[in-house]
């Protein structure tokens, strides 16, 4: 068979695109969904082109298209070129396919938002970047450029911030579209944005991979707006200037891959393809969360046991997901589960198992929190019966939030959960032990949560409390939240948990600040359930109430 009309256009594309599914073709091809999909089967019948397997929350599962070996050479007979050339002209190099299978999670939103654009400006030209802090260029019609620029769920806030910063180095897009991991984070990046030299607009990854481009999700850096992409580039300046990267110094042609050996045997780079979107899942929140406990684990994700252990089974099977004896069988990613999401992310790995590595520093000695590598681990795993507690609160308050027609749209581990701010000329920060956001019916109500233990004297409890007298003594809750939120506090005990009530109503008093509060005690939490009636809030000592507080 050879290609041709359509079948010729598609080889084109993805080359250009590799790992678009049949309805993504369609929208950048401009070819009808008939032809499209006649065209793949051709090319794929006649080996030219060959599909992946992909699912990843929160968009159904696809096959993804590349071009086979013998497609690249087709495609390079048809161009006038030899292999080499082919390979250094569009993104199909051995080299290029390892990344963009590397990041086929962050490489699915990025294509569905290029669709989203190709909507409202035909044709586009697309770009991808490897080493720039870009991630994705277009070229509309009309001079008009736009870069893409994606927030991983992993990527922390000195990292993202240094990345927005050498935006600044090279030649600016006339647009910039940000994929921001949740809302919290979007609203820090529009302070980083605010002075920007180069127009941009954020938006929920989440929601730009399913919204169309008629839909207001899309937030400027200074102005409380949500506008659509049909708006947004209907507007857009002509100009601004692509940057290019250097030509590779080393692009060979990639092999025609396959899916076979088990677990270590996988290349990491084909892991994407082979994980489920509940695995991912899974593997996500024991990267927020390690040492957590399979039913903790089954109680985040809102699912049974057995069904999370069959969701695990398969990351300890590849490597990605360790658990050892010595830590009660609790789970945390091993350097190769950190490596596949720092590439997916495009964030450090040397940084993530400095900080998260779970492997021994002496293989020789007996597993001990003293002998993890990893620093942030390490502190986790010495303070087990804290760390346990943390999460134990917040896999009920998932599985209470669902009974109670509660969603939990949003649940950050500490490294996502602190917050820096200004406060008399200095810069201050809350450290709290996870935080959260429930919605219902429109409604959102967020809330830090702090497990206290070792906050028994006055002092220390004075002192677990100033953060949150200067953080809530400022417009910074409001800014970051949308809403002002809780302030969870739960004790070992009660005695623990009155004395603090005492000493938060007369530090408020004295300070003019109201910090809307609510405390409780273990036993409480653990007999009605973290949303039940178990929390008092300064001055309201003897009624306990239920949250959210109504």
């Amino acid at each position: 068979m050879r290609p041709g009309g359509c079948e010729t256009e598609l080889l084109r594309v993805l080359a250009g695109m590799p790992f678009l599914d049949r309805l993504e073709m369609v929208e950048v091809s401009g070819w009808s969904r008939g032809a499209v999909y006649g065209a793949v089967e051709k090319l794929e019948s006649g080996g030219f082109c060959a599909p992946a397997p992909h699912a990843a929350d929160p968009l159904q599962p696809t096959r993804r298209f590349h071009l086979t070996s013998a497609g690249l050479h087709r495609l390079a007979e048809q161009e006038g070129l030899t292999p080499d050339e082919l390979i250094r002209r569009y993104p199909v190099s051995a080299q290029w396919r390892r990344s963009l299978m590397e990041r086929l999670d962050a490489l699915a939103a990025i294509y569905r938002l290029a669709c989203a654009v190709s909507t409202v400006a035909f044709p586009v030209r697309f770009r991808w970047y490897r080493s720039l802090p870009l991630d994705a260029g277009l070229t509309l019609p009309g001079g008009r450029t736009v870069g893409i620029l994606r927030q991983g769920l992993t990527a922390d806030r000195t990292g993202f911030s240094k990345r927005l910063w050498r935006l600044r180095d090279g030649p600016l897009p006339g647009t910039v579209l940000m994929l921001m991991a949740d809302g919290v984070r979007l609203r820090h990046a529009r302070r980083l944005l605010s002075a920007a030299p180069v127009p941009a607009l954020l938006a929920v990854e989440s929601a730009a991979a399913l919204a169309g481009a008629g839909e207001r999700i899309w937030s400027p850096p200074a102005v409380n707006a949500a506008l659509d992409l049909r708006y947004v580039l209907e507007r857009a300046v002509p100009g601004g200037e692509l940057p290019a990267e250097d030509e590779p110094q080393r692009a060979t042609l990639p092999e025609d891959f396959a899916f076979d050996g088990p677990g270590w045997d996988i290349p990491d780079h084909l892991l994407p393809v082979l994980l489920k979107a509940a695995e991912k899942r899974a593997l996500d929140i024991i990267s927020d969360w390690p040492w957590v406990s399979l039913k903790e684990l089954a109680g985040l994700l809102g699912v049974s046991q057995p069904r999370a252990s069959q969701l695990v089974n398969p990351l300890v099977g590849f490597g990605l997901v360790a658990r050892p004896r010595e830590a009660g069988g609790r789970l945390a990613l091993t350097d190769r589960g950190l490596a596949l999401l720092a590439r997916r992310d495009r964030t450090s790995l040397a940084v993530a198992k400095k900080r998260w590595s779970v492997a021994q520093e002496d293989a020789q000695v007996v597993y001990d929190w003293r002998n993890v590598s990893g620093r942030n681990s390490r502190q986790l795993l010495r303070n087990l019966e804290h760390t346990a507690a943390v999460h134990a609160f917040l896999a009920a308050l998932t599985g209470q939030a669902r009974l109670l027609g509660w969603e939990v749209s949003q649940l950050d581990s500490p490294r996502r959960a602190s917050r820096y701010f200004r406060h008399q000329d200095r810069m201050r920060s809350v450290n709290p032990d996870a935080f959260g956001v429930l919605r219902k019916d429109g409604a959102a109500w967020p809330f830090f949560l702090e497990w206290e233990r070792r906050a028994v004297r006055p002092s220390t409890m004075s002192q677990r409390l100033a953060p949150y007298l200067s953080y809530f003594s400022s417009h910074r809750p409001t800014d970051d939240h949308g809403v002002r939120p809780s302030v969870l506090v739960v004790f070992d005990d009660d005695i623990a948990a009155g004395h603090f009530l005492r000493l938060a109503r007369e530090e408020m008093q004295a300070n003019g600040v109201a910090v809307p509060l609510w405390v409780s005690h273990r036993e409480a939490v653990e007999r009605m359930g973290p949303l039940g009636r178990a929390w008092r809030a300064p001055g309201e000592w003897e009624s306990p109430r239920a949250l959210p507080p109504q």
